[in-house]
């Protein structure tokens, strides 16, 4: 046996009520059951904060892994840059011209080998070990 009980809802609330009951092919009563009885569950709160829990948890491996990819590309970065600036010696001005044209075909050609490689889905992070660059600098545990 079912007793009546006649509550009020904002127009809005009443909408979403009625979308989801014709979504779902229920009653607004059942829906309006469902959603009182989750609130009313003793187990509710905590379903809901493993929820939360887990989806944080998520989201920190990824910031860990995001933190340790930046700080790859940016040492290696580095790394190449103070070697590029270790051995390349300083041009003559009448060969700056003919480098600076070498250097742009060169930056085509190095664009174009990204693009593919990017378009084939392969990354030079994934192909380093997750165990690897884990202790960057500044970033101690």
């Amino acid at each position: 046996m079912r007793d009546r009980m006649n509550v009020y809802f904002p127009p809005e609330l009443l909408k979403q009520i009625s979308d989801l009951a014709d979504r779902k092919k229920l009653s607004r009563s059942a829906i309006v059951e469902a959603a009182v009885a989750s609130f009313l569950s003793p187990d509710g709160s905590d379903r809901r904060e493993a929820a939360f829990t887990r989806r944080l948890d998520r989201l920190s491996r990824q910031m860990q892994r995001l933190e340790r990819d930046v700080g790859l590309t940016a040492e290696t970065l580095a790394l190449f840059i103070r070697f590029w600036l270790t051995i390349t010696p300083p041009l003559p001005n009448d060969a700056q011209a003919a480098a600076q044209l070498k250097g742009r075909e060169r930056f085509e050609g190095f664009v174009e080998a990204l693009g593919r490689r990017l378009q084939k889905g392969q990354s030079f992070l994934r192909e380093i070990p997750e165990d690897i660059g884990l202790q960057l600098p500044g970033n101690e545990a």
